[in-house]
């Protein structure tokens, strides 16, 4: 539902809200599989349907916040209404833009992704390439960071960063970078938690007080921070694992 909600509001040019909408079901996602097993209805269905869902508001959902976005980045070529901020971004609008579509790679390689996963027992307490929700959270960030509503940049925004995030030559290579990194074979941590002990949870529970951090001292700038950070951590843990094993 709030996929469905999110691919509306980002239709309707309100990327803000689609990436509100997606932060709540990555909420619901982290709790979903402990709840499950609280209340002991966990199952080979709620599996799949984990993966639907996340298909719709993970895959889908970022697909059509960059394909907006690109559209945008046209704007940034035609001179800016003064009065309007940084000006309408609708106004402007290269509608048959065909490098806008470069953005249903994330789509793509979200469904490919997904269906790895399901398939993949390598994948059953560690995660292999990059996952959907981090993906979305990526790049609903870019709205957040520059308040996206209704088609307009808020003014308070920072002009040089706006120019930067909305260049389309970034947003194109941040495309194809993240439709790699679904699918790389890259191992990463997974955030599912089993239980909330400390024993068996250090390296999440180091992550999530890290990224709370982050997000309390640069907000909605933290976030890619936080992507990276949680990219870092992984390959960390990895190698401190690699040695433990060989020893």
């Amino acid at each position: 539902m709030c996929g469905c909600l999110a691919i509306v509001q980002a239709f309707n040019g309100n990327l803000v809200w689609a990436a509100y909408l997606v932060g709540i079901a990555a909420v619901l996602d982290f709790f979903d599989g402990f709840a499950a097993r609280l209340l002991k209805v966990s199952s080979a269905i709620g599996k799949d349907l984990d993966s639907l869902a996340d298909m719709v508001t993970f895959g889908v959902v970022p697909g059509v916040v960059m394909f907006q976005m690109i559209r945008m980045s046209n704007v940034w070529d035609l001179p800016m209404d003064s009065s309007s901020g940084f000006g309408a971004l609708w106004e402007g609008y290269n509608m048959n833009d065909p490098w806008s579509y470069s953005a249903f790679l994330i789509p793509v390689f979200s469904a490919l992704r997904l269906a790895k996963f399901n398939n993949d027992t390598r994948q059953s307490d560690s995660f292999i390439g990059v996952p959907t929700p981090a993906n979305a959270i990526l790049i609903c960030s870019l709205p957040l960071i520059l308040n996206l509503r209704n088609g307009y940049v808020d003014e308070n925004s920072n002009m040089e960063l706006a120019m930067v995030i909305l260049n389309k030559k970034i947003l194109i290579g941040l495309v194809i970078l993240m439709s790699y990194l679904l699918i790389a074979e890259l191992p990463l941590i997974a955030l599912k938690f089993k239980n909330f002990g400390w024993k068996g949870n250090e390296v999440r529970f180091v992550f999530l007080i890290l990224a709370l951090v982050l997000l309390s001292v640069f907000q909605y700038m933290g976030i890619p921070f936080i992507i990276l950070l949680y990219v870092l951590l992984s390959v960390i843990n990895n190698l401190f694992l690699g040695k433990k094993s060989e020893n």
